[in-house]
């Protein structure tokens, strides 16, 4: 039919092979027709053939239609384009940007969707060819680097077949370099290698060779400059970028166990500006800056400090009925202040915390309200005369309510426990805790 009509016009190598190219290049961006072009008998062998010719204009119309084939969802066609594969290596230190870039696209799309196809790039050498393309100085062969590493790194073999093999190249320096330059060279290929570094943390034990190389001082940096850029003039995007660097940063402290990393109380403040910027906009990244926060303050009791000493607290606070996600993670950070001891459970009292944490105690989710029992329990572990005001506030019937959920009724009787003492001799906390209003 029409595609056999279409393939034989590119094959008949008449004048006008260009012009065919280009009807079959419209017609593959039809599904089905993909399909019916890869079973026909030597329909790839012929594009192989235009696009590895010497004619550049013919080469440059085969690349077209091989980046049509790429887009398509089955994987029988990307698997008939295997053949291929070892040309668009080659061809990706090419003579054109738009070929270069043309093949990247090409070799991402298909790395999607076909195992066989990344079983056959990996000896190929797909990561050395990256590794030299990365230092192109074209944004866009550095956007198209970018997306064809991003779906390497997703594939499911990635954290023992490819990973190693990236990290012993010198893709990781070139990422953090242009991750960290992503506000004054181009944002997409910053965009793009953040997230590279996301799934290489999140997916890769160890992260040693990201952290000699600075991984953490240079993306805290890059965090503080995006802060003090976002009220002037934000680029367009610039949260996609600011996600997946708070991402890496969470990921990193997990890891290291801070080691005196991170102890900028300029990150806190970054980060509440970040809060700001985005919470109307892009709610998604209230809950990536929370869980930094509490990365950050999970064992420094230098940050905790600090948090409340820069005058954080109100602004936290706000953030308590956000969403529920917000909820959860606004009193673990609460409570990774609270487990500081008396001095900082005194601190959290004179903000009026207990008043806040009231209305929590009603809400219908049980992580929610387990977190937040978790909190008043080191409130009153620390501060006694707490205990007996929270009573005072009818806070006894808010508990009394969850003795009969399973998996809070335990939690809930502790605390009952404890505020049903008689408070004899005043805590260490009466002089200086705040009326309830």
């Amino acid at each position: 039919g029409k595609v056999l009509d279409l393939l034989r016009g590119v094959q008949r190598g008449s004048e006008d092979r260009k012009r065919s190219l280009g009807r079959l290049r419209l017609a593959l961006q039809n599904e089905e027709t993909q399909q019916k072009f890869v079973r026909l008998d030597g329909s790839i062998r012929t594009l192989t053939g235009l696009f590895t010719s010497s004619l550049a204009e013919l080469q440059l119309e085969a690349a077209r239609c091989l980046h049509e084939l790429s887009h398509s969802s089955a994987r029988s066609v990307a698997e008939a384009c295997l053949p291929v594969t070892s040309y668009l290596l080659t061809y990706l230190s090419g003579h054109s940007l738009e070929f270069t870039e043309l093949c990247l696209y090409t070799l991402g799309n298909l790395v999607v969707e076909s195992e066989a196809v990344r079983k056959q790039l990996v000896p190929q050498g797909i990561i050395p060819v990256l590794a030299s393309c990365i230092q192109s100085p074209h944004e866009a062969v550095l956007e198209g680097v970018g997306y064809v590493l991003s779906q390497l790194l997703q594939a499911k073999e990635a954290p023992m077949e490819i990973i190693p093999l990236v990290l012993d190249s010198v893709l990781p320096q070139h990422m953090l370099r242009l991750v960290c330059s992503g506000l004054k060279a181009g944002i997409g290929a910053a965009v793009e290698f953040a997230w590279c570094l996301h799934y290489i943390i999140c997916r890769h034990k160890a992260n040693t060779t990201l952290l000699a190389l600075g991984a953490l001082p240079a993306l805290t940096s890059l965090l503080l400059d995006l802060a003090s850029e976002i009220p002037q003039d934000a680029p367009e995007g610039l949260e996609l970028l600011v996600c997946p660097v708070l991402r890496c940063l969470s990921n990193l402290l997990a890891e290291t166990g801070r080691q005196g990393q991170g102890r900028d109380g300029r990150l806190l403040i970054a980060l509440f500006l970040i809060l700001q910027c985005f919470l109307e906009q892009h709610p998604f990244l209230v809950h990536e800056c929370l869980w930094l926060l509490n990365n950050l303050t999970a064992d420094d009791p230098f940050l905790c400090s600090a948090l409340l000493s820069l005058d954080l607290l109100p602004a936290l606070l706000q953030l308590l009925l956000c969403s529920q996600m917000a909820s959860v993670l606004v009193l673990t950070v609460l409570c990774n202040i609270a487990e500081k001891g008396p001095s900082q459970c005194q601190r959290l009292l004179r903000q009026p915390v207990l008043p806040r944490l009231l209305p929590l105690l009603t809400l219908p989710d049980t992580e929610a309200v387990g977190q937040c029992l978790e909190l008043l329990h080191l409130l009153f572990l620390h501060c006694p005369e707490a205990a007996a005001d929270f009573t005072r506030h009818g806070g006894h019937q808010a508990l009394e309510q969850h003795q009969s959920t399973p998996e809070l009724q335990e939690r809930a009787r502790a605390l009952l426990d404890m505020v049903g003492q008689p408070s004899g001799a005043p805590g260490a906390c009466q002089a200086t805790l705040p009326a309830f209003s």
